[in-house]
């Protein structure tokens, strides 16, 4: 499994952890980040996980910048690409290299809230639960199938840090989840729908 990120990497950290602990029978090849400074490299070093760095500033184009990530998904050939934080948008052609083969974890019940400032969103619009989404990436931001979710109460006084803090407690717990569903052959897409074989 290679890992995708921009930041501080907590998702890859939980999805690490749970293949070194036998909850995902998968070990992962790469941690790549576009951001040379991301605190998620020195995390995944430390780790033990084979990291790269393509700053996505440093190519004249988006799809210069993809065929060199591919690249280093190609030497070490993925099952799975999983995106942690992942800051860019895939193109079609990268999504097609791996069609249903790219998992994304989202800070809200996916279609509600795509994009970025997904819990300042559902504050602003007064929701009472929100909460993530595990998909399969397509073509579009934060669309493809649905493969678990998990609801979080948005209380009175919740903040943005304070939603988001709760939130990410339940990211780290479904996102190994579904890629351990993943890894066991149990997941099977249907159109629009991801089902959960016995």
């Amino acid at each position: 499994m290679a890992i995708l990120i921009s930041g501080r990497g907590s998702n890859m950290v939980a999805l690490v952890e749970a293949m070194r602990g036998g909850r995902i029978a998968a070990e992962p090849v790469l941690v790549l980040s576009n951001v040379a400074g991301a605190a998620g490299l020195e995390r995944a070093r430390s780790l033990g996980v084979p990291t790269a760095v393509v700053p996505s500033g440093e190519f004249e184009s988006r799809e210069a910048h993809e065929e060199a990530v591919l690249g280093h998904l190609r030497r070490v050939g993925p099952d799975l690409v999983c995106l942690a934080g992942y800051m860019r948008l895939l193109s079609p052609r990268f999504v097609e290299a791996y069609r249903d083969r790219i998992m994304n974890i989202h800070p809200a019940l996916l279609p509600a809230f795509p994009g970025l400032e997904a819990q300042r969103k559902a504050l602003e619009h007064g929701v009472k639960v929100s909460g993530c989404t595990v998909h399969l990436v397509d073509e579009q931001c934060d669309h493809g199938p649905i493969i678990l979710q998990s609801a979080v109460p948005v209380l009175e006084d919740d903040t943005v840090d304070s939603l988001s803090a709760r939130i990410l407690e339940q990211e780290h717990r479904i996102y190994p989840e579904a890629v351990s569903l993943f890894f066991e052959g149990r997941l099977r897409v249907e159109g629009r729908r991801v089902l959960i074989l016995p």
